[in-house]
C-alpha cells in the first residue's frame, strides 16, 4: 500500500490540476490546508506528514470540483479582502483584489477622525462596508442588498470581525435607506452586459447572476444609482462606483449629466479604468 504523505498527495494533485487552473500548486495547497485545518507553512515544514485514506478521498473530491471550474473561495467557504477573512458562498460574489481600489479611494475622502455616515449599496459579503468600517471606526456604515442570503453572510462576517459600526438592511439600492442622507455613497454594482461571453468564463460561471448582470449594456444599475444618489447625499457628499474597464467614459458622462462635479476615474493596478468618483455640490467643512 502506498504511503500518502502531504508531499506525495500534493505532487499528484498539482499534476492533475496543471493546465486547467492558473496556479495548480497554489490551489492544491489551499485546498489541502483547508481540508487538514493546517497552516500552509506546515506543508513545507512537515511534508512527510501522513494523510489518511478518508482525508485523501475528501481531498480528491474537492480537486475534482476545482477541475470542473468551481472557485477555490467557494470550495473553502472563505476569501481574504483588505486583510479581512470573510465567509463566502454562492449567494455572494467573491471579493476581488481590484475592488480594494474602491475602498482606497473612499478612505482618501474620509478624514481619519470623521463621524460620517457611509452607505454601501449591494454589499454582498459585506467586504467593502466592513473594510471601511474597520478603517474609520467613528463612521457609521449602512449596507444594503436585495438578497437576504447575502445579508446573512455579511452579518456573520461583521460579527466574526467584531465590527459594531456597520448595519445591514434588506432591499434594492436606496430603497431600505428611506430619506436618510450620507456623506459618502459607494457601490460595486453589477456591470456586465446580458449575454456577454465573459459570463461563461472562470469563476463567473458559479457566481450569482443578479450580482453580475445589469441590462443590455451593463449600466442599468449604475444609471439608477447615479440618478437617485443625489437624494441621499449630504451637500458636498461623495459618490464612488466601481465599473467595467471599458465603461469609464460612459460613467463619467452619466455623472456629469446628473449634476455632479469633480468627476474623475481612477485606474487599477493593471492600468484599467476601474473606479469613478464624483462630488455633489460644494466642499465639505
Amino acid at each position: 500500500m502506498r504511503r500518502l504523505t502531504i508531499a506525495a498527495v500534493l505532487a499528484e494533485v498539482v499534476e492533475q490540476l496543471a493546465g486547467s487552473v492558473d496556479d495548480a500548486r497554489l490551489d492544491a495547497e489551499v485546498l489541502l490546508c483547508h481540508l487538514l485545518s493546517l497552516p500552509r507553512v506546515t506543508l513545507y515544514s512537515r511534508p512527510e506528514t501522513v494523510v489518511s485514506e478518508v482525508q485523501y478521498r475528501d481531498f480528491m473530491a474537492l480537486v475534482a470540483r476545482r477541475r470542473a471550474g468551481e472557485p477555490v473561495a467557494y470550495l473553502v467557504g472563505e476569501r481574504e479582502f483588505w486583510s479581512l477573512k470573510l465567509e463566502v458562498s454562492t449567494a455572494v460574489l467573491i471579493p476581488r483584489p481590484e475592488t480594494e481600489l474602491l475602498v482606497e479611494q473612499t478612505l482618501l475622502r474620509i478624514p481619519d477622525d470623521a463621524h460620517w455616515r457611509v452607505a454601501d449599496l449591494g454589499t454582498g459579503s459585506g467586504a467593502i462596508a466592513l473594510a471601511v468600517a474597520q478603517e474609520r471606526a467613528r463612521c457609521r456604515v449602512v449596507a444594503s442588498d436585495c438578497s437576504a442570503a447575502a445579508l446573512a453572510i455579511a452579518q456573520r462576517n461583521a460579527e466574526q470581525l467584531q465590527l459594531n459600526n456597520v448595519e445591514f438592511r434588506h432591499g434594492s439600492w436606496f430603497a431600505p435607506l428611506a430619506a436618510e442622507h450620507f456623506h459618502v455613497v459607494l457601490s460595486n454594482p453589477p456591470y456586465i452586459a446580458a449575454g456577454d461571453s465573459y459570463l461563461q468564463r472562470g469563476d463567473l460561471r458559479f457566481e450569482p447572476g443578479h450580482a453580475l448582470v445589469s441590462g443590455a449594456d451593463g449600466l442599468d444599475a449604475i444609471r439608477e444609482i447615479v440618478a437617485t444618489a443625489a437624494d441621499h447625499l449630504q451637500t458636498a457628499g461623495w459618490l464612488l462606483l466601481e465599473h467595467g474597464y471599458e465603461q469609464g467614459t460612459q460613467v463619467r458622462a452619466l455623472l456629469k449629466a446628473n449634476g455632479y462635479s469633480r468627476i474623475e476615474t481612477v485606474r487599477d493596478y493593471a492600468g484599467h479604468e476601474r473606479v469613478s468618483v464624483a462630488q455633489l455640490g460644494a466642499s465639505l467643512c
